[in-house]
């Protein structure tokens, strides 16, 4: 058994995601790994194919009782033993849990941060086999993470009490640079083997909104995902209350999720929502982290959240499965003052803090809440805006998103182009040297700065010839030609502009070249089409998941995500060997639910003859 053969047999995968394979090699030759990928890239199969194939035992830490319990499912769903340790627990399944754990039947055991020092565990812990100890959620270990959970800071500790150090792998959806140092530094990671994959949700499509009436402009958007699974945040537990109560009076499929509520019924709440009884659920932020529910269609926030690494994990809960999901917020200027306000209050709680420390982080808080108010306010695209936040470089025009397709337009540039490609060739034959943007652009904007009077380009044909133009429109040009190899841009810290062969064939033919610019426009939901399936099929296959998941008592989407029967719609498998093509579907799940799925589509085959198989 090696990785490629866990992957395929055990998850249905026939080729690891960018990043995965690196990690899974770091833990298999012992050092300590720290992966930054976005929800849905795959975080937890790089370190439960390593736990496979590690003599020991696999310690996962996990700050959601509901996280480790869906975790422990799909695992066992797919043949791969795994326990969890938590106070949900009976007694029972507590003893069963240990004897799963002290018989060697389990590769991976589920914990808490709360459990590792109680003496049953540390116990077990210290006379036992430990290959790796895993951080799940691990921006939960740093004070400046969204979600900081003191309990985290007791793992490097419970890691020095074993008697021999495991491997120790950390990883998160989100996490900037300050809390990328705090997990090394909090767990004591030694010299680890760092992946970010980055941050790009591609089939996630992300709009603000700016209605007059928000719940009016909530109800038209449910209305063109009926049928869809999707989550809405509130900032406030009244307004959970408020939107869920007329939204269920408005005949919507919907249940609420916040502080405020008994143990039980948020227990309650939540099973209805990952068991499709419920399809809409209203929330506060306190619902969501570590919920793998796959077949999430679309996340709204009613309300602005406060920071940027808040809103991209909350809306990164869309579209685990692959399939095209969308992100709204429905933005309004009093959402920033219920922001600041909540974040000024909150303050006032923490009683450990010395008054620097307070304001210190109140700052960082308050900074975070500009940026996201800019990211609600701004005309550019808004996944390059995200993207650019956490450190990396956007593309510009993503297609994705509101400010892409509804707000922006197509511009003829041609002319434009012939200007910036002219006078790049002018001031490479003055000088027989090419120079960087800055230089190009303040020659084509006639710029009476010293660097452009030494190099004598106020002489150039093309000094002045885009005078009227702004700066911003040039550089956005300028971009746009080197992203669509019209011009070359050296990869140095300060490239220069040069031609190439394309740039002569365009100065030769003067071929139309478009580009996307702003333009003011009231911002719209685009409505995404699903992949091209066959919806009555698609139909079918989803009532017989649902069967079959309501006898196993598990979630439909721990059977087969929506991506799978999707897949399913797409090959249409009527025999075991072509079922193994669907992606997702591995040896157990073939062997378990392979016929029952076949024998579906051959009757929907016989039945609509016309279908093209």
């Amino acid at each position: 058994m090696d990785k490629y053969s866990i992957l395929k047999d055990y998850f249905g995968h026939s080729a690891f995601r960018s990043g995965q394979e690196e990690l899974i090699d770091n833990i298999l030759s012992g050092k300590d790994v720290l992966g930054i990928m976005p929800t849905g890239a795959g975080k937890s199969v790089c370190y439960q194919i390593p736990s496979m194939l590690m003599n020991g035992l696999t310690i996962v830490i996990s700050p959601l009782i509901s996280l480790m319990k869906d975790q422990v499912s799909s695992l066992n769903n797919i043949g791969i033993n795994a326990v969890c340790i938590n106070s949900s627990l009976s007694i029972d399944e507590y003893r069963y849990s240990f004897d799963a754990l002290y018989s060697g039947m389990c590769k991976i055991v589920y914990v808490a941060p709360e459990r590792l020092d109680t003496p049953d565990f540390l116990s077990f812990a210290v006379n036992s086999n430990i290959s790796m100890v895993t951080v799940d959620e691990a921006h939960c270990v740093s004070q400046w993470g969204q979600d900081f959970r003191p309990g985290y800071l007791r793992i490097a500790e419970f890691i020095k009490k074993l008697p021999v150090r495991p491997v120790v792998s950390a990883f998160t959806a989100t996490a900037t640079k300050t809390v990328q140092d705090d997990i090394v530094s909090l767990l004591g990671l030694e010299n680890p083997y760092a992946v970010a994959t980055g941050y790009d949700r591609k089939n996630l499509f992300f709009s603000v909104l700016k209605p007059d009436d928000k719940y009016k402009e909530l109800v038209k958007f449910l209305k063109e995902h009926d049928g869809k699974s999707g989550i809405v945040y509130c900032l406030s537990r009244k307004n959970v209350e408020t939107v869920c109560e007329k939204l269920c009076q408005n005949g919507f499929s919907a249940s609420r999720y916040h502080a405020g509520l008994s143990d039980e019924e948020r227990r309650q709440n939540q099973d209805d929502f990952i068991f499709d009884r419920k399809q809409i659920m209203v929330a506060t932020n306190a619902f969501g982290m570590g919920i793998d529910k796959s077949n999430v269609s679309f996340v709204v926030h009613y309300n602005m959240p406060k920071d940027p690494e808040s809103y991209y994990q909350e809306a990164g809960r869309a579209g685990r499965d692959g399939s095209e999901s969308e992100c709204v917020i429905l933005y309004s200027g009093a959402d920033v003052r219920t922001n600041r306000f909540m974040i000024e209050n909150s303050r006032e709680e923490n009683e450990e803090l010395s008054d620097e420390e307070r304001e210190d982080i109140l700052r960082k808080d308050l900074e975070r809440l500009k940026q996201m108010t800019f990211y609600c306010t701004t005309t550019d695209c808004l996944r390059g805006f995200m993207l650019k936040y956490f450190g990396e470089k956007p593309s510009g025009y993503c297609g994705k998103c509101s400010n892409c397709t509804d707000g922006f337009e197509t511009v003829d540039i041609t002319t434009d182009a012939l200007k910036i490609i002219s006078c790049i060739y002018r001031m490479h034959k003055e000088k027989n040297m090419y120079f960087g943007r800055t230089i190009l652009v303040d020659t084509l904007r006639g710029s009476n700065n010293e660097k452009i009077k030494s190099l004598g380009f106020e002489s150039l044909s093309t000094y002045g010839i885009m005078k009227d133009v702004t700066a911003k429109k040039i550089r956005s040009e300028i971009d746009f030609l080197t992203q669509n190899g019209y011009i070359t841009a050296t990869e140095t810290d300060y490239p220069t502009l040069m031609l190439n062969r394309q740039s002569g064939e365009f100065l030769r033919d003067k071929t139309e070249i478009t580009m996307k610019m702003p333009k003011e426009k009231k911002l719209t939901v685009k409505k995404l089409s699903d992949v091209s399936a066959d919806d009555f099929l698609f139909l079918e296959l989803k009532r017989l998941r649902n069967a079959i998941a309501s006898k196993d008592l598990v979630p439909a989407y721990i059977v087969f995500s929506d991506a799978a029967l999707k897949d399913m719609c797409r090959i249409k498998p009527v025999n075991i060997s072509q079922f193994m093509r669907v992606a997702g579907v591995g040896k157990v799940k073939a062997e378990r639910y392979g016929e029952k799925f076949c024998h579906c589509i051959r009757n929907y085959l016989l039945e609509h003859p016309q279908i093209n198989n």
